[in-house]
């Protein structure tokens, strides 16, 4: 997954904020408008968006003459891939899930042994801090697994 830079982050900042997922998407001038502390061209931020839906960061409907975007996926389920990503990067995927295990607080830890239970199909995801559930799924390394891994596990 692409990393973005601080304009690109902006303006998916306000995808995210602003576009639910069953909405139609937002304008160029409502994502402009949105970034009103900074101040934008127009064309700067048509340039953005255009670059973001090359890189499949945001989906595009044609709406008349103008273009309504929306993010391709929710702000955690790309903060996760970035998690995958950098476990990618080399040295022991093993050594560094256990250090950043170590890093976590006691009410991250439980959310993560909620979703890893749920993962195994022992129990429900626990809900987030706003109370919903977690729902968001990157299929990562535990998708590429081996039955014969599973079977290990149990």
């Amino acid at each position: 997954m692409t990393r973005l830079g601080d304009l690109e982050r902006a303006v998916m900042d306000v995808l995210w904020d602003v576009v639910p997922g069953t909405s139609d998407g937002v304008t160029v001038r409502e994502v402009a408008d949105a970034l009103d502390g900074r101040e934008l061209a127009y064309t700067t931020v048509m340039t953005v968006l255009d670059r973001l839906a090359g890189k499949g960061m945001v989906q595009r409907e044609r709406e008349g003459r103008a273009w309504r975007y929306r993010p391709a996926a929710s702000r955690e389920a790309h903060i996760a891939q970035l998690m995958l990503d950098a476990l990618d990067l080399g040295g022991s995927r093993d050594a560094a899930l256990v250090r950043f295990a170590h890093s976590v607080t006691g009410t991250e830890a439980e959310v993560l042994r909620a979703a890893l239970g749920s993962e195994a199909g022992l129990t429900r995801p626990a809900p987030t801090e706003a109370g919903a559930e977690l729902t968001d799924r990157v299929d990562g390394p535990a998708a590429a697994r081996r039955p014969a891994d599973e079977a290990a596990e149990r």
